[in-house]
């Protein structure tokens, strides 16, 4: 890979103001593609969901996905934009092998959505808004996949293999107007921003917005300006960037690049950029073309789309709560912080503490499991929380039997420990384990008298006052029992059995 010298992010920001604009493609979660009935399965045979419409063939037809725009006006509505009373899609017309049509249908200058806002909120609790330009729907292309290079993209490849299955996926494109003002804090803004609004579409129920998946990524522009000047300077655009870190990670990488290229003389080429998730960097790829070059013209096929104002408020008043009000609240219920509040939600356990809380659980129980033992195992096992073989239910389950006294948490963790591999539900794992706390009165005594035995010169010491050494024994009878006594009631028997008040 060729390298890229960087100015230093510090000197960047000194001269420079960046300034941003983010497109982000949200893959609806319809069962049929945006203009056709083929199924949208994931993971199917190759090119076994496809029919003349999504082909291209001549003389199909398309027909529009009602749900698909349903679900343009909720988001629409989620971000603070005026709905069309009347809108059209475009054909916008060029070439790449996966695009059977050799034009994709897209709106253009008449979106079903424009002029709405996100407010955003960063670490440090500030509120960041960032202004929206449009929401607009369009169909997916296909998937290529390049073989015989080493790089996985076209060049030095052998041949390469079409599918046509994603061709025609309902999308919903979110482009933001220039992000002006955040200065050093502009990486940050994209990542939250982007965030946000994953948060957001997963509550609507439009989408998983998985971006590991594909479901939703991100195009990222970016732009230079001498600092005190308004002009904007030429932008580069990062494309299909998949993940919260990488959006962060290509807007910091951007802003080192181009600000070593201003300040060498050079000039900034207006083009698509490839990102690298392995170290950071973006490389060229194509020049990228303006509006003037798609040849935009309205789509003949399709009939104009226009929602009635009825069912525009119909959509209104049927949204969830949205996601940051959604959070001041838990916030405030939990009782939590602000910077473990920005935990849980890094963690992507909001949903899960909550359905845990459904099924039961105390909330301080709730995130004490997903925060920890959880999220320990999803970080070894480089899954996200929501990918575990665990359900909230099962959580509650286990936090309900540590409330009865049947678990410590000793052994809380080792019936998880169970569950996560496959043993069965939190009580199979307790019953095949034999996990169950030693409650017995008669065999807690037996081993408390065993280990006052063996711990002469301890039991001494606190009978002459030195309470404290009370835990050597209680560990002790902990050894015996495989830590499956309670704790708290083998120390109120030591002491009860030595004469010393606790």
């Amino acid at each position: 890979m060729t390298v890229i010298d960087l100015e230093s992010y510090e000197d960047a920001l000194a001269t420079y103001d960046p300034v941003m604009g983010l497109e982000v493609h949200v893959e609806l979660g319809t069962r049929t593609k945006m203009f056709c009935g083929c199924s949208t399965e994931l993971k199917q045979d190759a090119n076994s969901q496809t029919c003349p419409v999504c082909l291209g063939l001549p003389g199909a037809l398309p027909v529009v996905n009602e749900i698909g725009v349903e679900s343009a006006i909720k988001i629409g509505l989620a971000l603070n934009c005026e709905i069309a009373e009347w809108c059209r899609f475009a054909r916008k017309n060029y070439f790449y092998p996966d695009m059977p049509k050799n034009f994709q249908t897209s709106q253009y200058d008449e979106p079903i959505a424009f002029d709405g806002y996100l407010d955003v909120q960063l670490e440090d609790g500030e509120i960041f808004r960032v202004q929206i330009e449009r929401a607009h729907m369009e169909e997916d292309t296909g998937k290529s996949t390049h073989v015989g290079g080493a790089t996985g993209r076209i060049h030095g490849a052998s041949h390469s293999l079409l599918d046509y299955n994603r061709a025609g996926i309902p999308l919903i494109e979110i482009v933001t107007k220039p992000i002006e003002g955040a200065g050093a804090r502009a990486p940050e803004v994209a990542k939250a921003y982007v965030a946000e609004l994953r948060e957001l579409i997963k509550a609507l129920g439009v989408s998983e917005a998985r971006m590991e998946m594909g479901q939703m990524r991100c195009d990222v522009n970016l732009s230079l300006r001498p600092i005190g000047t308004e002009t904007f300077g030429t932008r580069s655009e990062t494309k299909n960037v998949n993940s919260l870190r990488s959006v962060e990670r290509a807007a910091r990488f951007e802003i080192q690049r181009h600000a070593a290229v201003l300040n060498s003389g050079g000039t900034i080429v207006q083009e698509t950029r490839h990102f690298h998730e392995e170290d950071g960097s973006t490389t060229a790829g194509r020049i990228k073309d303006n509006a003037e070059d798609y040849r935009y013209f309205p789509e003949p096929d399709l009939v104009p789309v226009a929602p009635s104002r009825d069912w525009v408020e119909e959509l209104r008043k049927g949204l969830p709560e949205l996601p940051r009000l959604r959070r001041k609240r838990l916030k405030e219920e939990w009782g939590v912080n602000e910077h473990d509040m920005q935990s849980i939600l890094n963690a992507g356990a909001v949903d899960l503490i909550v359905a845990t809380t459904d099924a039961g659980a105390p909330s301080d129980q709730a995130r004490k499991w997903w925060m920890g033992e959880l999220a320990r195992n999803a970080n070894e096992t480089g899954r996200s929380l929501d990918e575990l073989p665990v359900t909230p239910a099962q959580v509650a389950r286990v936090a309900e039997l540590v409330a009865a006294g049947d678990l410590n948490d000793k052994l809380a963790r080792q019936v998880l420990e169970g569950v996560l591999a496959g043993e069965g539900d939190p009580d199979t794992v307790v019953e095949k384990r034999g996990l169950k706390v030693v409650s017995d009165e008669g065999a807690l005594g037996t081993a408390v008298d065993e280990a006052i035995a063996a711990n002469a010169a301890i039991a001494d010491k606190i009978r002459g006052g030195k309470v404290a050494a009370a835990g050597a024994l209680v560990g002790a009878v902990m050894k015996a029992t495989r830590g499956q006594a309670d704790a708290a009631r083998v120390r109120e028997l030591i002491l009860e059995k030595l004469g010393v008040e606790g």
